[in-house]
């Protein structure tokens, strides 16, 4: 009888020890996360607890069994100070133990910021919230800020020219100040010797360059041939103190970028952007110019050009004038076809 008492007792235990260890192995390593097409990433803001996390993960069907994922993580002592905000790939079909050892090495993934076509500081604070944590307000509210401005050597005008378009890597995470930092280090990696040099021998500073850039790329947004030609003809109005009477700049004075044709009431705006009232260049860019634009004024074509006029075709392309009669002519031509095509 005792014998039989004694292997009962040790069955019991071995049932009870597979019990256990069959419910150690779900909670560990039994799958738990399923994702869908769209659920290949996650984001975990500053701040966010494990259960607030699990909660997430758990409303998103993005893991089954959330009690169990936090029980996981206090055996392996994962708390909330060790999870990084970021941005996390992750992979259908991980355990508990796969997702915590993923989460625990703060392994986020890189986000592209990608910045072109943008005309204001609030527009770029708009693309650049599309892809970091930091939102559209309180980057713009730090770069609108006339102090952070001055900080970094430029005016409220200027402040955007030391924001280079192209295609930049950071941590998700990052915020504001962050990423004005990031961008003052690649304007410098920008301005090279020789970027630097060519601008001197302009006679203007880095931000006039960028300003003057922004101007010939308004002016043609298609054929970036021209831009080298263009460059050459406001530098020559320049040195030569004459108005630069550039179209884009009233557009941007008026606020109204969906002009087709510039008119007399247009002209009329008071503006320092207006070049056609105001002499030289205008406090800041009219856009945040492509670097081809900067590289075209700074390797501007020398030529004879003070005058452009649109060809009166659609071709976007000009016709380039030395001479005040010669524009006169491609001028009215270039009217006589409007009013033919009915553009007012």
């Amino acid at each position: 009888m005792i014998k039989k008492i004694i292997i009962g007792f040790i069955i019991i235990c071995i049932a009870i020890g597979a019990w256990i260890g069959y419910d150690f192995y779900q909670k560990i390593w039994k799958k738990n996360v399923f994702l869908s097409k769209e659920q290949d990433y996650i984001y975990i803001k500053t701040g966010t607890t494990l259960n607030q996390l699990s909660d997430i993960l758990h409303e998103n069907n993005i893991i089954k069994n959330k009690e169990s994922f936090l029980w996981l993580c206090e055996k392996k002592k994962f708390t909330d100070e060790k999870l990084k905000p970021g941005k996390y790939r992750l992979k259908n079909g991980w355990s508990n133990n796969d997702l915590i050892n993923y989460l625990r090495l703060g392994n986020d993934v890189k986000v592209n910021i990608t910045f072109n076509n943008v005309r204001t500081l609030e527009q770029l604070a708009g693309k650049v919230a599309k892809n970091i944590e930091a939102d559209s307000s309180a980057i713009a509210d730090k770069l609108l800020n006339e102090e952070i401005s001055k900080a970094y050597g430029f005016t409220n005008q200027t402040f955007i020219t030391m924001f280079i378009p192209n295609t930049y890597q950071f941590e998700w995470d990052t915020d504001a100040d962050e990423f004005i930092k990031r961008m003052s280090e690649e304007y410098k990696k920008f301005w090279t010797e020789e970027r630097k040099s060519k601008a001197r021998a302009l006679g203007l500073s880095q931000s006039e360059v960028c300003i003057l850039a922004s101007i010939v790329q308004a002016e043609q947004g298609k054929h970036l041939d021209e831009w080298p030609i263009i460059a050459g003809l406001y530098i020559n109005r320049l040195r030569n103190g004459i108005k630069l009477q550039s179209d884009p700049t009233v557009k941007f004075a008026v606020g109204d970028f969906s002009i087709r044709r510039v008119l007399n009431k247009h002209l009329a705006v008071d503006s320092p952007y207006n070049t056609y009232k105001y002499h030289g260049l205008p406090p800041g860019p009219i856009l945040l110019p492509d670097v081809r634009a900067v590289d075209a004024v700074l390797n501007y074509q020398k030529n004879d050009y003070l005058y452009m006029c649109a060809k009166p075709e659609y071709s976007g392309r000009h016709n380039f004038s030395k001479t005040l009669e010669q524009h006169n002519q491609y001028a009215g031509q270039y009217r006589q076809w409007l009013d033919k095509e009915g553009i007012r």
